[in-house]
């Protein structure tokens, strides 16, 4: 037992009543099927845990409906005291909790890691109130010590119907609330913020978490909350309007023919109304066609504790954009996993998490954004902003950009300064921020870094901002450049359409 644990455990029986396991999950999924009925309309979907089946040699996690009539047993069967079982908020049509077939949200829920007395007593002082003020957080339903932290509850009045359109909606409210409660010396003890999607697993009240032996215990911290008191604490653009689960169109089916007619013959004439794969191999430069999954896959050292499973998930999700066969996509993931396991954190990295993160190879994932894998991975991905030319080509425009705002940027000789060497350093390797790092890249003192870390870093965000706006200009019309073949700058000109 930690000593967060204990003193979390003892503040929170002194003030809230604990609720078991057994009726924890009853009351958040009250409308579960009984055995054996089947409502082919999907009016009663089911919520699906895993359990590690310690019957089992291989100790295997298995899949299982949470029926209203059978969970009392089930419940002491394959949940109290087991050493890993995992349970989500959504509800699900079909046996698998895959996201796909996710059809309603009972309780958005948040993993809070490093809580100790201090960062518990913070969150207290934070939560209701004014949602205008800063840094206020809603009052969860219920709070859950996991062993190395906390589960926070949001148990909706009314299920939230998860249209297509909803699953964006809330991830984006998540991830707004995840931003506002997660404080590194406030209210966790651990820096690096933790994402995490709509569809993740919790832990199960009663069960174990097997690395300090400490049971989940629950404790009723508030009431039901209804999903305009959760939206109050967001940003207005990462709220959820239900009334709005689709944004039809208002073009007819003549139109739309005209308009796009290559969605009209993949998805009218030949019936194809699943999502249009990106099509990577054109795009890429060089003889490698996998080039995009494997520099991912070069990005394993980046990834922090807390981040771990997420990265072998988006592993998964490059290799099917990519068309890598899932056979070496299981090879390069044990790999991975061998040095993921060497990165220090609470939770431990288990095999199972392998199998997990390889459902992400599916269509349902491949249009995952840049932004969901940085939020996920906590790894930084600097966006291609080339306008269609090639690296060359690009290159080029940048530079007659330079040449533009500093024309005598390359004037003086001699020995670079040191500042100009960090700055250097700095630019070409954007990932890297820590001090203590680029001293180690560059073989200097880090009190050189320290001395001009600041004066770089609002050099750099000037410079992309700029960068950015002389795209824009271009793009707008308001400034083109001509590139000879020679690839030498023949003209520069400013002025209007």
């Amino acid at each position: 037992m930690t000593e967060n644990y204990r003193d979390c455990y003892n503040y929170l029986s002194a003030n809230y009543p604990i609720v078991g396991g057994y009726e924890f999950y009853k009351e958040l999924f009250p409308d579960n099927e009984n055995e054996g009925e089947r409502h082919t309309d999907y009016s009663h979907p089911n919520a699906v845990y895993l359990y590690r089946d310690e019957s089992s040699p291989e100790k295997k996690l298995r899949r299982r409906k949470m029926f209203n009539d059978t969970w009392e047993q089930d419940y002491m069967n394959f949940v109290e005291g087991n050493a890993l079982t995992l349970c989500s908020g959504l509800v699900y049509r079909r046996k698998e909790n895959r996201l796909e077939n996710a059809q309603r949200m009972y309780a958005l829920i948040f993993d809070l890691d490093g809580v100790g007395f201090s960062e518990l007593r913070n969150l207290f002082l934070r939560f209701g109130g004014d949602p205008e003020r800063v840094r206020r957080l809603p009052m969860p339903t219920f709070l859950v010590l996991s062993g190395t932290g906390l589960h926070i509850y949001y148990v909706f009045d009314n299920p939230i119907d998860l249209y297509p359109n909803i699953k964006i909606q809330l991830k984006s409210l998540k991830y707004d609330l995840t931003f506002r409660m997660w404080e590194y010396g406030g209210t966790s003890q651990i820096e690096a913020i933790q994402y995490q999607s709509i569809n993740q697993g919790f832990r199960m009240v009663g069960s174990l978490n097997e690395k300090h032996g400490t049971e989940l215990v629950a404790f009723r911290t508030g009431e039901r909350v209804s999903l305009e008191y959760l939206n109050a604490y967001a940003k207005p653009e990462n709220r959820v309007d239900v009334n709005k689960p689709f944004r039809p169109s208002k073009l007819t089916r003549a139109e739309a023919r005209e308009a796009y007619p290559e969605w009209y013959e993949r998805v009218v004439v030949k019936g194809n109304k699943g999502r249009k794969k990106w099509d990577i191999s054109s795009k890429v430069n060089g003889k490698d066609p996998y080039a995009l999954y494997h520099w991912w896959l070069k990005r394993v050292g980046e990834i922090k504790g807390g981040h771990r499973y997420f990265f072998l998930m988006c592993l998964a999700i490059y290799a099917y954009k990519c068309d890598v066969s899932k056979q070496q996509l299981r090879q390069d993931m044990q790999r991975a996993f061998e040095d993921l396991q060497l990165v220090k954190h609470e939770n431990i990295l288990t095999e199972e998490d392998i199998k997990s993160a390889l459902e992400a190879y599916d269509k349902e994932y491949y249009n995952f954004t840049i932004s969901d894998i940085e939020a996920l991975t906590d790894v930084r991905i600097e966006k291609n902003k080339r306008n269609g030319r090639n690296q060359k080509q690009h290159m080029e425009v940048m530079r007659a950009v330079q040449m533009v705002v500093n024309p005598n940027w390359r004037c003086g000789s001699g020995r670079k300064s040191k500042k100009n060497i960090v700055f250097e350093f700095m630019r070409d390797n954007p990932t890297i921020r820590k001090k203590a790092e680029i001293a180690r890249g560059l073989g200097i003192d880090r009190k050189t870094v320290i001395k001009y870390y600041d004066d770089i870093v609002a050099e750099l965000q000037q410079e992309r901002l700029h960068s950015e706006r002389m795209e824009q200009l271009e793009r707008d019309g308001h400034i083109s450049v001509k590139i000879t073949p020679s690839n030498e700058l023949n003209e520069f000109l400013f002025g209007d359409e």
